[in-house]
């Protein structure tokens, strides 16, 4: 049982970085799309907000919540 909780926090800290890693590449795929793709001014507005959440959220270390935000701004985004 030792064995197995030190794997699993091994396998979580390893994760950790590669999920901070993950988030600021989001965040430019966000930033290109907006540049190119055509959405009405109330999508706008929803990608923007998702995107500052998002960005905070890497910010301050929640990977996790980031991860959310950005995929759900990329979803509207159509990418």
């Amino acid at each position: 049982m030792k064995n197995l909780t030190l794997a699993a926090l091994l396998v979580i800290g390893m994760a950790s970085p590669a999920l901070a890693n993950h988030c600021p590449m989001d965040m430019k795929k966000i930033e290109a799309a907006m540049k190119t793709t055509m959405v009405d001014e109330a999508t706008k507005m929803k990608v923007m907000e998702l995107y500052n959440k998002g960005k905070a959220e890497h910010e301050a270390g929640d990977h996790q919540a980031s991860m959310k935000d950005l995929a759900e701004a990329m979803k509207l985004l159509g990418i």
